[in-house]
C-alpha cells in the first residue's frame, strides 16, 4: 500500500481524490467494475431507482432516497460520465491496463450503522454525521460504512473517483487495495448563486447543485431576488414576479423551486433560500410602489444604493409589515420541508434612502436603528414560527448593532476581522471574504463611465474586488484566520459567491468551476495539512486538474487548471 501524500511529488499520475480524504492509502493492482455489480445496502440487494418515489408524509426526502440516488449517480458517473486519463501520464505511454485476465469488483456493500433522523436531508449545520470509511480489497470486495445516508453517498462519491474509462471500453481502477477514512472539517460547505441579476434556466441551477455534490459541498444558497429583478413566483402576491421579473417568463415557479430543492436534497445539498431585505428590494416597486422609497434615483443613484436601481423597503410602514407577512406565509411553508434555514438578507442598506422615506425622514442611526431592530425581529419571529433558523448578512450585527437571537447565523463577507467579531459576539459565522471567495471579481467594471473626468478617474475600470481570484488564492484562504482558538467552534464553514452582474448562462460554468472546488477542499479537508502548513499547490494541482476532467465528463464546462504538458510531467511546472 502507498500513502497518498507520498506519491504525487514523484509520479506524473496519482490517485486524485478531491477533496483530499482525512486518511488514504492505496495499492497498484487493477480492478474492473461491471454495470451489474451486486450492490447491497444494509445487506439488502439494491435495484437501482427502486426507492426513488418513497418519501416522508411531509414531503421531505428520506435517507432511502438519498442512498438510491447515490447508487444511480455512482453507476452513471463510472459508466457514462467518465474519462480516459491520458493527460495524467507521459506522452505516448502505454498507461492503460491489459484487458486480459480481468479481476472484477465482486460486490459493493453499503453499511449504515445508525438510523437517519427525520430531518437528515434538511439538518442544521453539524447535526448529521457525514463521515464514512471505504475499503476496496485486492480481490474486489468493496465496503462503505457510515452513520448516515449522507455519509454513504459521500463514500460512493469517493469510490467513483477511483475509476477511469478504458479506450476499448469498460472502467477500471489501478489503485487496489484502497483504505479511506474521511470526515469534513466544517459542516457548512456551500455556494451562493445570484439568480436575480441574471436569470438562469432550471437545468443550469441543477447542474451547479450536482457539481457541488460531487465536490462534497452540501449547501446551495439561492439568492433569489434583488434590486434588478424578482424572478421568484409568490402565488399570494402574483404581481411580484409578473411585473418584477425581467420578463414574465423568466421566473421560477413553485414547481421549479420544489424541483431545485428536491434535486439538492437527494444529493445531500440543502437549498437555502434568501429574500434580501430591506435593501436590494427595488424590484418590488414594479408591483407595489407604495412599499419602496428612493426608487431609481438618477443620476446620483450612488447616494442611495450600492447599485442601480436604488430602492429600499420603507422602514416604518405597516403596509410593508403586512406585505412581508403575506410573502413569508406563502414562501416559508414551501421552504421548510427542504431546509432548516431561511436567509433574510440585510446587506448594504443605505441610510440616505430613508431621508426620502416619508415614514422616517431621517438618515440618523439613532432614529433608524430601533426601527431596523423592529423590522428584523418581525421577520425572524415569523421565520422561527415556520420552524426555520434565520441567517443574516454581517451588517445587521456589525454595522447596525442589532440584538439578534442566539440562533441567528451571521454570514460574513468583508474581512477576516468580521469573522472574528461575529464569533466574539457569540454568534455562529459563515465565511466568504470577497478578497478570496468571490467568483465574480476581476472582470472589470460593469458600469459605464462618461468621457472626461469620470472616465479618467476610474481608468482602467477595475471592479471593486479586482483582481480575479484564481484557484490558488481560494485554496490559500483559511476560514479560521484571525479567529481565536476559543471561537473556532462557532465558524460553521462558508460559501463561495457567484454574483451575476457579469455572469449569465453562457459563462456560468467556467466562472464557478473548478475554482469553487478549491474552496470545497478547504471546507472539507481544512486549509492546513497534518503539519499545520498550508496545503501544497504542487500536490493539489494534479488532483484539481483531474477533478476538472471529471466535472467536464459530467457536462460542466469547467476551465482548465494547467496545460497537458504540466499534468503529464509531474512537478516540471512548479517553482
Amino acid at each position: 500500500m502507498k500513502l497518498f501524500g507520498a506519491i504525487a511529488l514523484f509520479l506524473p499520475f496519482a490517485s486524485a481524490i478531491w477533496p483530499i480524504p482525512s486518511s488514504y492509502a492505496s495499492g497498484d493492482s487493477v480492478l474492473w467494475v461491471d454495470k451489474k455489480v451486486k450492490i447491497t445496502y444494509n445487506s439488502e440487494t439494491q435495484s437501482v431507482g427502486y426507492m426513488q418515489n418513497s418519501s416522508n408524509p411531509n414531503g421531505t426526502v428520506t435517507g432511502a432516497q438519498i442512498v438510491a440516488t447515490a447508487i444511480q449517480r455512482t453507476l452513471d458517473t463510472i459508466f457514462t460520465q467518465n474519462f480516459i486519463p491520458w493527460k495524467f501520464h507521459p506522452r505516448n505511454s502505454n498507461f492503460e491496463p491489459s484487458e486480459s485476465n480481468k479481476t472484477y469488483i465482486r460486490s459493493i456493500a453499503l453499511q449504515q450503522n445508525s438510523t437517519d433522523s427525520k430531518t437528515a436531508s434538511k439538518a442544521l449545520d453539524g447535526a448529521v454525521d457525514e463521515s464514512y470509511t471505504l475499503s476496496v480489497t485486492k480481490d474486489g470486495a468493496v465496503t462503505i460504512t457510515a452513520a448516515s445516508s449522507i455519509g454513504i453517498s459521500y463514500g460512493l462519491n469517493t469510490f467513483t473517483q477511483l475509476f477511469y474509462k478504458h479506450s476499448k471500453g469498460g472502467a477500471y481502477t489501478p489503485l487496489a487495495p484502497v483504505q479511506i477514512s474521511d470526515a469534513p472539517e466544517f459542516p457548512h460547505r456551500g455556494m451562493n448563486m445570484d439568480v436575480a441579476r441574471s436569470w438562469y434556466p432550471v437545468p443550469d441551477v441543477l447542474r451547479m447543485i450536482d457539481a457541488l455534490a460531487y465536490n462534497k459541498m452540501n449547501r446551495f444558497h439561492l439568492h433569489a431576488t434583488d434590486s434588478q429583478s424578482w424572478p421568484l413566483v409568490i402565488p399570494a402576491l402574483p404581481d411580484l414576479a409578473t411585473k418584477g421579473a425581467y420578463r414574465s417568463d423568466l421566473v421560477y415557479s413553485p414547481a421549479d423551486l420544489k424541483n431545485i430543492q428536491t434535486y439538492g436534497a437527494l444529493r445531500g445539498v440543502e437549498v437555502i433560500v434568501e429574500i434580501d431585505m430591506p435593501g436590494h428590494t427595488s424590484s418590488i416597486w414594479f408591483s407595489h410602489p407604495e412599499l419602496i422609497t428612493a426608487f431609481n434615483v438618477q443620476p446620483n443613484w450612488g447616494t442611495y444604493a450600492a447599485e442601480p436601481p436604488s430602492g429600499t423597503l420603507k422602514l416604518n410602514s405597516s403596509a410593508v409589515s403586512d406585505f412581508l407577512n403575506t410573502l413569508l406565509n406563502d414562501l416559508l411553508p414551501r421552504v421548510s420541508p427542504y431546509s432548516s434555514y431561511f436567509h433574510t438578507g440585510g446587506d448594504e442598506v443605505n441610510l440616505n434612502a430613508y431621508n426620502l422615506d416619508e415614514t422616517v425622514r431621517s438618515n440618523k442611526t439613532a432614529v433608524l436603528q430601533p426601527l431596523m431592530q423592529k423590522f428584523v425581529d418581525r421577520n425572524h419571529n415569523q421565520v422561527r414560527a415556520a420552524g426555520l433558523t434565520p441567517i443574516v448578512w454581517e451588517e445587521m450585527l456589525l454595522v447596525w448593532n442589532l440584538t439578534l437571537g442566539e440562533d441567528v447565523v451571521v454570514q460574513t463577507w468583508q474581512s477576516e476581522a468580521a469573522v472574528a467579531a461575529t464569533v466574539a459576539s457569540g454568534h455562529k459565522a459563515l465565511v466568504g471574504n470577497y478578497n478570496y471567495w468571490y467568483l465574480d471579481c476581476g472582470h472589470g467594471q460593469w458600469l459605464d463611465f462618461a468621457p472626461g473626468v469620470s472616465s479618467r478617474e476610474f481608468y482602467p475600470y477595475n471592479d471593486y474586488c479586482s483582481p480575479r481570484h484564481n484557484w490558488r488564492v481560494m485554496y490559500a484562504y483559511d476560514p479560521l484566520e484571525g479567529v481565536p482558538a476559543n471561537g473556532t467552534h462557532l465558524v460553521l464553514g462558508g460559501e463561495v459567491h457567484m454574483w451575476s452582474e457579469q455572469t449569465d448562462p453562457v459563462n456560468l460554468d467556467r466562472n464557478v468551476w473548478p475554482r469553487a472546488s478549491a474552496a470545497g477542499e478547504v471546507l472539507w479537508s481544512g486549509a492546513k495539512d497534518a503539519s499545520g502548513q498550508n496545503r501544497s499547490q504542487i500536490t493539489a494541482s494534479p488532483r484539481l486538474s483531474e477533478m476538472r476532467e471529471r466535472l467536464v465528463a459530467r457536462g460542466v464546462m469547467a476551465e482548465p487548471i494547467q496545460m497537458p504538458f504540466c499534468t503529464m510531467n509531474g512537478t516540471q511546472c512548479a517553482l
